[in-house]
């Protein structure tokens, strides 16, 4: 069997290769709903490894019987036309089979807020800039990476090794790793390089949901003012519960998983954010409704049924004191994302062998975490009981301006999926 050390060299020999990899990812812009440009390069890789992409567009009508489905706001807007995912087998023995990879989208940048050409990977020292670098980009070069050390040593696996790259994840993932799941590529474990500071390992993910509120008003001109309702006055009440209830929900809840690795989370394990509103379109009319649109997440604990009610009831609850929102009630729709928060056994065997091979790796301590955003690993643990877990490099500014990472972390990261691919699925002697 290969050592560790000599495993841990053949990847650090590619760095080049990893670096000029990441490069042509992140230079090809794939704001969720555009993923194919990086697709391509994609492809290109691993056609030049030898392997046999699959490749696909999802299809929302055979996915929507599915529990896991909901509509995303990327797919309202774009279809899946030329957003395809793209998969590839690795042949082991008949051993074990574990899936590697994560998803090729990224979030949209605000330019004028970056220092550096954000679709361009930009190198000061060991740090790594641009748009994707970390999230999650970053992860699939070295997951890919990893991939190549193991054929490049002549080592072949006891078990198939599945690559995957997903799109839309940053809007659901309902089209990527689901599409990737129900077109028949379920492993009996999965490694997501997600960002997660390497050797902290994700255990978790929060459930996130999308929701809006109309609230009534009645129009007329701004000098009769008194003979109307400003419906933007109503959405402030409505916008003054939901902070209250944001208030209540972070006293009450509770979950240590979420900042083990980030202090600062620690009572800020559940948010409730109002993100947009829209109302009015004239000074001297008051309008007639308004719109807000908002985000909650939460840890595990709770189910989506349980916080929709405590949304709604709160805003029902609002409306009923108050005199013309009695009689007009606002109307709750909830659109988008609408995610099952879910939980891996850390005591489980891929849990453990992640962070036992991460430290080994890295040198480091390392802590089970994750809780506080929605992730991919859903799919696979709460619709096809398969332990998926998060095991990626640093990450600092993730959908931020600069955001970055470090070559050292992708190294370690590649250098410990490669490790657990052999330890996981074994080696064909």
């Amino acid at each position: 069997m290969t050592d560790k050390n000599t495993l841990a060299e053949t990847i650090e020999s590619k760095e080049s290769d990893l670096l000029n990899l990441l490069g042509d990812l992140v230079a090809a812009k794939t704001v969720t709903g555009d993923e194919a440009p990086a697709q391509e390069v994609i492809i290109d890789r691993l056609e030049t490894m030898n392997l046999e992409p699959d490749v696909w567009e999802p299809s929302a009508d055979n996915l929507a019987d599915h529990e896991g489905y909901f509509e995303t706001s990327s797919y309202e807007a774009y279809g899946y036309e030329g957003r395809p995912n793209v998969a590839a087998r690795v042949e082991g023995g008949n051993g074990p089979t574990l899936a590697i990879g994560g998803h090729i989208d990224v979030v949209d940048v605000t330019e004028d807020e970056w220092t550096r050409d954000p679709w361009s990977l930009t190198r000061e020292g060991d740090t790594l800039y641009g748009r994707g670098s970390a999230d999650m980009k970053g992860g699939l070069a070295a997951a890919l990476i990893a991939i190549e050390a193991l054929d490049s040593l002549g080592i072949e696996l006891g078990g198939d090794l599945l690559f995957e790259s997903t799109i839309e994840e940053e809007d659901g993932g309902v089209g990527g790793a689901l599409s990737v799941l129900e077109r028949g590529y379920v492993p009996d474990a999965a490694v997501i390089a997600e960002p997660f500071d390497l050797p902290n390992v994700g255990i978790a993910g929060a459930g996130v949901m999308y929701f809006r509120v109309e609230v009534p008003g009645k129009s007329v001109h701004a000098a009769w003012g008194h003979e109307g309702v400003n419906a933007i006055g109503n959405a402030a009440t409505i916008y003054r519960a939901l902070e209250e209830l944001d208030t209540e929900r972070k006293a009450r809840i509770d979950y240590e998983p979420a900042y083990r690795a980030n202090p600062g989370l620690k009572g800020n394990v559940t948010n409730l954010n109002v993100g947009t509103i829209e109302a009015g379109d004239w000074p001297s009319t008051l309008p007639s409704r308004a719109v807000l649109e908002g985000r909650i997440g939460w840890p595990p604990g709770e189910s989506r049924a349980e916080v929709r009610s405590q949304i709604e009831e709160t805003i029902a609850e609002a409306a009923a004191n108050d005199d013309w929102l009695a009689d007009h009630p606002p109307t709750v729709e909830w659109f988008g994302w609408q995610a099952e928060p879910h939980e891996v056994d850390s005591d489980g065997e891929l849990a453990t062998l992640a962070k036992r091979v991460g430290e080994d790796v890295t040198g480091r301590s390392g802590s089970f975490v994750g809780g506080n955003a929605g992730l991919d690993e859903r799919f696979y643990d709460l619709y096809y009981d398969v332990d998926a877990v998060s095991v990626g490099p640093t990450g600092s500014n993730l959908h931020g301006a600069d955001e970055h990472t470090t070559v050292p972390s992708l190294l370690e990261t590649a250098t410990t999926i490669a490790s657990i691919a052999i330890e996981y699925c074994g080696i064909e002697e």
